[in-house]
């Protein structure tokens, strides 16, 4: 059963091993990221379960990383020290994998003993205190489309309520990294327009305005959380839960949004 959920930025500049002298700029979202740490260690977990937009070798399939354990690897972000261990999650995989396969939805596996940004940034900064539970890596397909994201995460929620276990789905990804003169991608004004729109479908757990935006334009927003939200939001949708924005920033020209779910 799902008991936690949130969307969070996976930026490793909120870690303080990459972020160093630029950690203060990012207060409103470290904060937030403290405030959904204790939420979860309130629910006490025994799956994790994170939608992440990178990572994935087959981008034209979704994906899960299985391996008999995850290491965490910031080494290109110049953190060689940082090296956690987490435990895979078998059981919900396996059915994931079967009634992937029996929907007709484009699924397979890779093995991989290490964690990218995108999965070891909220496990770093999520689970501290957390003791015993286990963790399922799952990734986006950015050759399918945007309802392709909507109907796995339906399928998904499937295998999470049928699970007899205490899940928790996060999903990582920053916003538009083109909202200033400054930002990674510059200037454009496809960046405010997609992360206004990405706060209103979180806020009102509601994914029709984010199926509705055309590819061209999320293209241009230069953002990697649109195909990971609208998977969070497959589950979400229809469900008694209520989404608390905890911050939104962007102090480096790109959108760092954290939302937690009340479930």
């Amino acid at each position: 059963m799902l008991v936690f959920a949130a969307h969070i930025p996976h930026t490793p500049l909120v870690l303080p091993s990459v972020g160093r002298e630029y950690i203060e700029e990012l207060k409103k979202t470290r904060d937030a990221l403290k405030i959904v740490a204790e939420e979860l260690y309130a629910t006490q977990p025994e799956v994790i379960i994170i939608l992440a937009g990178h990572g994935n070798p087959t981008p034209e399939v979704f994906s899960a990383n299985f391996n008999n354990f995850f290491n965490t690897d910031l080494a290109e972000f110049g953190d060689l020290v940082t090296k956690l261990k987490y435990p895979s999650e078998i059981s919900c995989l396996d059915k994931l994998q079967r009634l992937a396969r029996h929907s007709e939805i484009p699924f397979t596996l890779f093995s991989d003993p290490s964690l990218g940004h995108a999965v070891a940034v909220p496990l770093i900064t999520l689970t501290e205190k957390l003791k015993k539970f286990s963790v399922l890596p799952l990734f986006t397909a950015p050759d399918l489309s945007a309802k392709a994201h909507f109907e796995f995460g339906k399928i998904l929620k499937e295998i999470i309520a049928a699970s007899d276990r205490r899940v928790a789905l996060i999903s990582s990804g920053d916003l538009s990294h083109a909202l200033t003169k400054k930002s990674p991608a510059g200037l454009k004004p496809e960046g405010k327009k997609f992360d206004d729109a990405m706060r209103e479908a979180t806020k009102n757990i509601n994914a029709s305005g984010l199926l509705q935006l055309d590819p061209k334009f999320i293209k241009k927003a230069s953002q990697c959380a649109y195909l990971s939200t609208l998977a969070l939001l497959g589950v979400l949708e229809g469900t008694n839960t209520k989404a608390e924005e905890l911050s939104y920033e962007a102090p480096f020209g790109v959108g760092y949004l954290t939302v937690m779910f009340r479930i």
